[in-house]
């Protein structure tokens, strides 16, 4: 089983980008890294001078490395970056908005999360569109991702596994309405917030967590303990998505369960310790309420009687 680190989300500083990308590349034990801004294109050239380098560090090292498309793409400007990241051979590109696939043009491609694949048929689809990995959606269940892995031997099926759920993505900028701006003058008001910022409802309760124009939990998806259960699925890839915490450490924790030689319950432990005050979540793969958790025992339990 493989892992992967997802692209970063949130709004950081470009020379903590840059050392973020190129430590993962010396240290972290995950085989394939999705690098590129695909949140809001504003924010892309602060990195831009930096992603060769990085790009470069990261298959020195050994890691494969996927180019991430824009989850939205809506103005010309987006459609032609989205069009010249197609026509690229520095990568496999990783599909998160539609309009990348006209420009692909059937090449070989991933799939990201972001993308609405809930079954077998969508998923048949996309690969014959060339897609050959495929991150599903962090909602779907347990048998949705079975079903799917076993009409596609030939794809690798990956599943988002730990960081705070994608939900959906606007066209309105949440962090510039929320400081008075305008979205065209935001001025970059969400790297304040390097983990995203936390909403709570009316009365209190701790809700989602929003990054500029993206939603996405307010708990922290981990299946750690459902490794098994991903495996007998024939889950091949686990997704890492980076948190304002040690990735480093959280990358090896999962590698440590997925090996053998940690188990789930002592690698959840150490995960709250890495990522503190965060509850986590992995109610949307038991068909459950997202937002709830399963234990690492009720969770095996629950998968090996089919309860």
């Amino acid at each position: 089983m493989q892992l992967s680190l997802g692209p970063v989300l949130y709004n950081w500083a470009p020379n903590r980008w840059r050392d973020f990308y190129f430590r993962i590349a010396d240290e972290a034990p995950v085989d394939v890294v999705s690098v590129g801004e695909i949140v809001c294109s504003k924010r892309a050239p602060f990195f831009d001078d930096h992603l060769p380098a990085v790009i470069g560090r990261l298959r020195r090292a050994g890691k494969q490395v996927l180019l991430g498309s824009l989850i939205l793409v809506s103005q010309r400007r987006e459609r032609r970056q989205t069009e010249e990241l197609a026509g690229t051979e520095e990568g496999l590109v990783e599909v998160n908005d539609l309009t990348c696939l006209k420009a692909l043009g059937g090449r070989a491609h991933a799939i990201g999360p972001f993308v609405n694949i809930y079954n077998e048929a969508t998923a048949s689809f996309h690969a014959a569109q060339g897609a050959t990995r495929i991150c599903l959606p962090s909602e779907l269940p347990l048998p949705s991702i079975g079903t799917i892995a076993a009409a596609l031997p030939d794809v690798a099926i990956e599943v988002f596994a730990f960081g705070r759920a994608p939900l959906a993505i606007s066209a309105r900028c949440y962090h510039a309405r929320m400081h008075k701006l305008a979205k065209d003058n935001c001025r970059f008001v969400c790297e304040r917030d390097p983990d995203g910022l936390a909403l709570k409802t009316l009365e209190q309760q701790d809700f989602l967590t929003v990054n500029g124009v993206q939603t996405l939990s307010y708990t922290c998806t981990n299946l750690l303990g459902d490794i098994g259960a991903l495996r007998t699925a024939a889950v091949s890839s686990l997704r890492l998505s980076p948190q304002h915490c040690d990735m480093i450490a959280v990358a090896r924790t999962f590698r440590d369960v997925v090996e053998g030689r940690d188990d789930a319950e002592r690698g959840t432990r150490r995960l709250a310790e890495l990522y503190p005050n965060v509850p986590f979540s992995n109610g949307f793969l038991h068909g459950a309420a997202g937002v709830s958790y399963q234990p690492h025992s009720a969770s095996e339990a629950r998968f090996v009687t089919g309860t």
